[in-house]
């Protein structure tokens, strides 16, 4: 509303809201799960710090699925914690280790790291595997797994994916996977990481987090 001139406080808002009868669309509530063992390929590393103070030193990475007529479409994803920016997607009619490492593959091609990175995903056999783990050590990234069954290890890949499910794929059925990969291009590439606004980025999208970041650093 302030972008398009609109003078608000957030009270006004949400009392015009109520008047209405009007609700936000926020999240899905998580169930605590207390934590389980940790990985037997990697440990937890990254041990919830989502805050890097800079792009390109940890990633995280998770794995959902969306319905059509023609059986599931399998969606992972690579996002920067820094802005928590998508900077790697994939999709497939098979869930398995070359749908993941296609993610991280196109991070990597995208982002181009000159430092080592560190990778966080849940215990998945996909992440798990020879392939998966022999790309991670050919292209300097650091595996991170979550204890077992503890799904905030992993919060930010949890939270995002909550906000896909809301916009994307809510009560939904696409007619064909074609048609749900382009739905899904369009929500990362033309909406979450250009105008998604996020409290941990001060109100304003991944984008634009990163465009003011790398603005500072040719200023000083």
């Amino acid at each position: 509303m302030r972008d398009a001139g609109e003078s608000c406080s957030v009270h006004r808002v949400a009392r015009i809201m109520r008047e209405h009868q009007l609700k936000a669309q926020i999240g899905y509530k998580r169930r605590y799960m207390k934590g389980g063992k940790t990985g037997s390929i990697a440990s937890n590393v990254l041990e919830r710090n989502f805050n890097p103070g800079k792009p390109n030193q940890a990633w995280v990475s998770d794995i959902t699925y969306v319905r059509t007529h023609e059986g599931f479409l399998y969606v992972a994803t690579v996002l920067d914690l820094f802005s928590r920016r998508v900077v790697g997607w994939s999709m497939d009619k098979n869930i398995d280790r070359h749908l993941v490492i296609r993610a991280l593959m196109t991070a990597v091609w995208k982002r181009q790291p000159k430092e080592r990175v560190l990778v966080h995903s849940d215990q998945g056999s996909q992440y798990g595997s020879s392939d998966y783990l022999a790309f991670l050590k050919e292209n300097n990234l650091q595996p991170s797994m979550s204890r077992r069954g503890n799904c905030h290890d992993n919060a930010v890949a949890e939270s995002f994916f909550a906000t896909f499910k809301k916009r994307v794929t809510k009560k939904k059925i696409y007619a064909t996977r074609d048609q749900a990969k382009s739905e899904i291009f369009n929500f990362i590439e033309m909406f979450y990481n250009p105008i998604k606004r996020h409290s941990h980025t001060g109100g304003i999208s991944p984008a634009q987090y990163e465009k003011d970041y790398f603005s500072r650093l040719g200023s000083v």
